[in-house]
C-alpha cells in the first residue's frame, strides 16, 4: 500500500513538473518570438470637411456611409453679402476621395470658418495603431511581420507589417499632466506603433478592437 501511495506521489510531482515546464516554455517562447498587445484597433486619417466662410448652411448632400470622389462638392452655405469672388468659396467640397463616417452639420443652422461638418476616411488605407510598452520597444522594427486579429471578425486572420515606430509616448501628447500633486507614481509608458495590412477582403471599421503579434525573432 506504501509503495502504491509513494508511486502515486512520483506520478503526481512528474506531471506537475512536466505542465509547469511546458508552461515556462511556452511563455519563454512568446516572449522571446514575438511582442503581443491588445491595446490595438482599426485606424485611419480622419479628414474634416470645414466651410471656407462663414454662413447659414443651405443644403449638405451626404449621408454616413456614403462614398465620396476628391474636389466632389457636398454642400452650400448662404452668404451675407455675396459677391462674384466667393462664390466658389459658398460650396465645400471632399477634400479626399473616401467614405463619410460622421455627419455633423444641419441644414439651416448657422456655421463659422473651419467648423467641421463631415468627417472621411479613406477605408483603403486603414491600418491598425498598437500601443506597445516601452520596455518592449527596442525589439520592434519597420518591417517585422505581424499576425492581426480583430474583434469585428473574430474567426479571420489577418497579416501586417509594422510601418512606422512612434517618436514619443502617448502622455506626451496628454492636454493635462500626468501628476498634479507631490507625489510620483512611475507608469510604464506606451509608444503608437503603425501597423499596415497586407492586404484585406473585408470591410473594417475605424475604431474597432484589435489584437496584434508582432514577430521580433
Amino acid at each position: 500500500m506504501a509503495d502504491k501511495r509513494k508511486k502515486l506521489i512520483s506520478l503526481i510531482i512528474v506531471v506537475m513538473v512536466i505542465a509547469l515546464a511546458s508552461v515556462g516554455g511556452y511563455y519563454w517562447y512568446k516572449n522571446s518570438y514575438f511582442v503581443s498587445t491588445e491595446d490595438a484597433r482599426v485606424a485611419g486619417d480622419l479628414v474634416s470637411v470645414s466651410p471656407q466662410i462663414s454662413g447659414k448652411l443651405l443644403e449638405l448632400n451626404v449621408e454616413e456611409g456614403d462614398k465620396v470622389i476628391k474636389d466632389q462638392i457636398l454642400g452650400r452655405q448662404g452668404m451675407s453679402n455675396p459677391q462674384e469672388s466667393n462664390i466658389d468659396q459658398s460650396v465645400f467640397r471632399a477634400p479626399i476621395s473616401g467614405m463619410v463616417i460622421k455627419k455633423q452639420g444641419t441644414v439651416g443652422e448657422f456655421i463659422s470658418t473651419g467648423q467641421t461638418v463631415a468627417i472621411i476616411v479613406d477605408p483603403e488605407k486603414l491600418y491598425i495603431s498598437a500601443n506597445i510598452e516601452e520596455t518592449k520597444l527596442t525589439k520592434i522594427k519597420q518591417g517585422q511581420e505581424v499576425d492581426i486579429t480583430i474583434d469585428q471578425f473574430s474567426n479571420k486572420s489577418f497579416s501586417g507589417t509594422v510601418k512606422y515606430v512612434g517618436q514619443a509616448s502617448n502622455s506626451a501628447f496628454a492636454l493635462l499632466p500626468s501628476s498634479t500633486s507631490g507625489t510620483f507614481t512611475k507608469v510604464i509608458q506606451k509608444v503608437p506603433v503603425k501597423i499596415e495590412f497586407d492586404n484585406s477582403d473585408v470591410t473594417l471599421l475605424p475604431g474597432t478592437n484589435a489584437v496584434v503579434k508582432i514577430h521580433i525573432k
